[in-house]
C-alpha cells in the first residue's frame, strides 16, 4: 500500500472515482469552475478498467489474481444504481414496441391462442434464463456480464463472438429506434421533416447517457413507471370493455375466439409468433449487465430477478389475453403498419378505437414513443459497457476501454452515439430498406445471448461442483436450477429452428419470387452467419481452448471477500421471518 501511495498522491484521501467527486490522483487547494470540473471529468481514470484484470483474457489464460486485486479492488465503472433502479430496469426492460405494436402482427399471423402459447413458452424460457443470469451476476457482478461469462466458463472465442454480437445488437438498435421514434410522431403530424425529430431524440438520449449510469438509471426508472402504468391501465380498461362497460355497451366476452377461431395459419402461424415473442422480450437481460454498476447487487439483484415472473404473467399474458378477446385477428389494421412502432397497427390502440373512445389512442401513441426512447437509451448503455469490457479483455481496441473520472466508458459511449447518426436515413428514400436490414443484423442476437447465458450457467455449476464448492455457498440460487437452464437452452435452440423454417418458407411464400424468398430469409436470419463467422475466425486466430471445469476461475470478480459469513448472517435473519414474509420474499 505504501508503494501505491507513492504512485498515486492523495490516494489515502480519495478511495475511487465511483465514490468521490474529486478525481483520483489530484488534490485541489482552491475551488474550480464548473467548466473546469466538467472538462476534467472526461480525463482518463488511471486506476479504472471495465473488467478487473483478473478476468480470463482472450488467450484463455488467467491473469495473476493477487496482482489484479492489489491493483484494482473494484471496477472503474461508477456504482450508482440503487435497488429501485434495478427493479424498474427489470420490470420495464422488455415492455416496449414488441408488446405494444409487434403483438398485433403476431395476433394476425397466429391467432389469439398462438399468441398466448408462444408468449407463454418464451416467458418460461426467459424466466429460466434470467434466474441463471442472476445466480452468476450476484456472485460475479462484472462488466460485460454475458461475454465475460462465456469467456470464463465456455470458450474465450465464444465470449468474443457473444460480446461483439451483443454490442452489435445495441449499436444497430439505436438508429433503428430513433427512426421508429420519428414514425410515432407521424401519428400526430407528418408535415415536419423527420430529420428534425432525429436530431432532437439523439440529443436527448446522448445527453442522458453523458450523465453516467445515474442518468441512465433515473431515466429508465421514469420510463418504466410510465410503461407499467400504461399496461395496468389497459388491463383494467380491457376488462371493462370485454364485459360491456364501454361507451357502446357491447358485451364482447369470447366472441372473437368463437366466431373467428383460436388459431390462424396452423403450426407455421404458431412458429412465426414464437419469433415475434422472442424479439418482444429483448432487453430482459439488461438487469444482469447493470449488476456491475449497482451499489449492492447481492441484495438488489435477487429481488429484481424474481420479479421477472410477475412481469411475464401480468404485463404480457394478462394484457395479451385481453387483446385476443377484444381484437379479431382478421382485422386488417394489424398488418398494415408502416413500421414496428406504428401505433395504427397496435392492437391496444385498435381495441380502444373499436370501443369508440376518443383521445386514448393518442395517449397510447405517447406511451409507444416513450417505450421507443427507452430502448434507444438502453442501446447506448448496453453497447458501451460491453465494448469497454471487451477492450479490457483484449478482444477489442484498447481505446474502447477508456473510462473517465466519473466512471463512464466515454469512448464507447461516443462510438455508440456516432452510429446513432445513421438515423438520419429516416429522411431519405432508403428509409424502409435501412430499417429492415438494420433489424436483420440484430434480430437473432438476443436468442444467441440467452442461449449462451443458460449454457454458461450449466458449465458454471459443473465447475463449481468440480472444485469442491456447494450450492449453500451461493448468495442467490436460481429457482429453476440446472434443469431450468437446460430448458432455457433447448427452448432457445427451438426458437432458432422455428426462425429458420419461417425464414425459408414464410407465410404466403407460394406467391413470392425466388429473389423475394432469399431476401426474406436473410432479413430474419442474417445474425446467425455473422455470429458463426466471428467465432470461427477468432477461434483459429487465437487458438483458444475450451474451458475445463477444474480450470475455471471461480474467484476473480467476487465483490465481498467474506461472502460465507454474510450469507450465514442473512440466513439466520431469514429464519426468524414470519411465514408471510418468507412466502413474499420467495416470489418477490
Amino acid at each position: 500500500m505504501e508503494d501505491a501511495k507513492e504512485v498515486i498522491p492523495g490516494s489515502a484521501y480519495h478511495s475511487s472515482p465511483a465514490d468521490s467527486s474529486t478525481e483520483v490522483g489530484q488534490n485541489y487547494d482552491h475551488p474550480r469552475s464548473w467548466s473546469t470540473r466538467m472538462f476534467d471529468s472526461f480525463k482518463r481514470d488511471p486506476n479504472a478498467h471495465a473488467t478487473p484484470p483478473g478476468t480470463v483474457g482472450a488467450d484463455g489464460k488467467v491473469f495473476d489474481v493477487e496482482t489484479a486485486n492489489a491493483a484494482t479492488a473494484d471496477s472503474g465503472l461508477a456504482r450508482h444504481l440503487k435497488g429501485r433502479h434495478l427493479q424498474m430496469i427489470a420490470i420495464g426492460g422488455s415492455i416496449g414496441t414488441g408488446l405494444f405494436v409487434g403483438s398485433g402482427s403476431a395476433l394476425a399471423n397466429g391467432g389469439p391462442a398462438s399468441l398466448l402459447i408462444a408468449y407463454g413458452i418464451i416467458g418460461i424460457m426467459l424466466y429460466c434464463t434470467v434466474h441463471a443470469l442472476g445466480e452468476m451476476a450476484v456472485l460475479f457482478p462484472v462488466a460485460g456480464s454475458f461475454s465475460a461469462y462465456s469467456t470464463r466458463f465456455l470458450d474465450p472465442a465464444w465470449g468474443f463472438a457473444m460480446g461483439w454480437n451483443y454490442a452489435l445488437q445495441w449499436l444497430v438498435v439505436l438508429p433503428l429506434e430513433i427512426v421508429a421514434a420519428t414514425l410515432t410522431i407521424e401519428f400526430w403530424n407528418d408535415s415536419i421533416n423527420p430529420n428534425a425529430w432525429v436530431a432532437i431524440f439523439l440529443f436527448v438520449i446522448i445527453g442522458i447517457n453523458l450523465f453516467g449510469v445515474k442518468g441512465y438509471g433515473e431515466a429508465e426508472f421514469l420510463f418504466s413507471i410510465i410503461k407499467v402504468i400504461a399496461v395496468i391501465g389497459f388491463i383494467i380498461l380491457g376488462i371493462i370493455l370485454d364485459v360491456g362497460g364501454g361507451p357502446n355497451g357491447e358485451y364482447i366476452g369470447g366472441s372473437n375466439w368463437r366466431d373467428h377461431g383460436a388459431f390462424n395459419h396452423g403450426f407455421k402461424g404458431l412458429c412465426s409468433v414464437f419469433v415475434t415473442a422472442a424479439f418482444a422480450f429483448a432487453g430482459t437481460e439488461l438487469v444482469g449487465l447493470a449488476a456491475a454498476e449497482t451499489e449492492n447487487p447481492r441484495k438488489s439483484l435477487p429481488t429484481a430477478v424474481k420479479q421477472v415472473f410477475w412481469r411475464i404473467f401480468l404485463f404480457y399474458l394478462v394484457s395479451l389475453t385481453l387483446v385476443g378477446l377484444l381484437v379479431p385477428f382478421t382485422d386488417k389494421r394489424l398488418i398494415n403498419g408502416s413500421s414496428s412502432a406504428d401505433a395504427k397497427a397496435s392492437p391496444f390502440v385498435i381495441a380502444i378505437k373499436n370501443a369508440g373512445i376518443d383521445g386514448l389512442p393518442s395517449v397510447m401513441n405517447a406511451v409507444i414513443l416513450i417505450a421507443v426512447l427507452s430502448v434507444g437509451n438502453s442501446s447506448i448503455y448496453g453497447s458501451s459497457r460491453t465494448l469497454a469490457a471487451l477492450a479490457d479483455q483484449g478482444q477489442a481496441p484498447k481505446i474502447l476501454g477508456y473510462i473517465d473520472r466519473k466512471g463512464r466508458p466515454i469512448v464507447s459511449i461516443g462510438i455508440a452515439s456516432v452510429l446513432g447518426l445513421l438515423a438520419f436515413l429516416a429522411g431519405s428514400s432508403k428509409q424502409t430498406d435501412a430499417f429492415n436490414w438494420m433489424l436483420a443484423l440484430s434480430g437473432l442476437s438476443s436468442i444467441f445471448t440467452w442461449g449462451s447465458i443458460c449454457l454458461a450457467h450449466i458449465r458454471f455449476r459443473k465447475g463449481w461442483k468440480a472444485q469442491g464448492h456447494t450450492l449453500d455457498e451461493l448468495a442467490f440460487k436460481s429457482q429453476a436450477g440446472i434443469i431450468g437452464s437446460w430448458i432455457g437452452f433447448l427452448l432457445n435452440c427451438l426458437v432458432l429452428i422455428a426462425q429458420f423454417w419461417t425464414g425459408c418458407f414464410p407465410i404466403g411464400y407460394a406467391d413470392m419470387t425466388p429473389g423475394e424468398q432469399v431476401e426474406s430469409f436473410f432479413e430474419v436470419y442474417l445474425a446467425a452467419p455473422v455470429v458463426i463467422l466471428f467465432y470461427v475466425v477468432y477461434k483459429f486466430w487465437k487458438r483458444t481452448p475450451f474451458i475445463r471445469s477444474h480450470n475455471m476461475d471461480l474467484h476473480t470478480g467476487i465483490r465481498e471477500l467474506n461472502i460465507a459469513e454474510l450469507i450465514a448472517e442473512e440466513r439466520a435473519e431469514q429464519a426468524q421471518w414470519p411465514a408471510w414474509k418468507k412466502a413474499y420474499k420467495f416470489f418477490c
